[in-house]
């Protein structure tokens, strides 16, 4: 046990160099930036990056540490009559990207999950979001795969082990959450509330 905590430690060491570091913060400042200009935030991924998806929005539509306002996030795996009819009537590759065309507008972010970095319908996705002028965001190991391509604020590792890939991702979108949070609220002076 004392070896595996110790590999992942360093897993998790090597993740976090100083260029990923200074992407999530390019990626924090993003959302500062957006949400203050009244900008929305769509997620997507497939599998436990749904899941990952799923927890981002919550945290910003509910909250990280802060009672504060509500933040515009959406994670675009959660409605299953859209996932399936989408998927039965044209494509499964488009079911995310079909929802960036209904709700995104220039300006909103478009934040893209794939531990691979080679899932089709989150590539659509962020392809379809360029297309409109809508900021993309890529998460990946495998160096971002062929995310490469669409990802305007890349945070991509090296890693190419899902599980491994997948803590990497919990621990940075925590950081930007808190961050964000931070940044657009705290100066309001109010004091962290953790959950119990």
């Amino acid at each position: 046990m004392s070896d595996w905590i110790q590999q992942r430690l360093k897993c998790l060491e090597t993740a976090f160099d100083d260029q990923y570091c200074r992407a999530i913060a390019e990626v924090t400042n993003l959302m500062v930036r957006q949400f203050r200009a009244g900008k929305k935030l769509l997620i997507c991924g497939n599998g436990g990056s749904a899941s990952d998806s799923q927890h981002i929005a919550a945290e910003f539509v509910g909250r990280f540490q802060l009672n504060r306002e509500a933040l515009p996030a959406i994670a675009l795996s959660t409605n299953t009559s859209i996932l399936t009819a989408v998927g039965n009537d044209y494509s499964f590759d488009i079911i995310f990207s079909r929802q960036v065309e209904a709700l995104g507008q220039p300006g909103d972010i478009v934040w893209g999950l794939s531990t691979s970095g080679k899932s089709s319908n989150v590539l659509h996705a962020l392809k379809r979001a360029k297309d409109m002028g809508l900021i993309t965001v890529g998460m990946a190991g495998n160096q971002g795969g062929l995310l490469q391509e669409f990802a305007d604020y890349p945070l991509f590792v090296a890693e190419k082990n899902t599980p491994y890939i997948q803590e990497i991702h919990l621990i940075t979108y925590h950081q930007i959450c808190e961050q964000v949070e931070a940044k657009l609220f705290a100066k309001a002076g109010l004091e962290a509330q953790f959950a119990v």
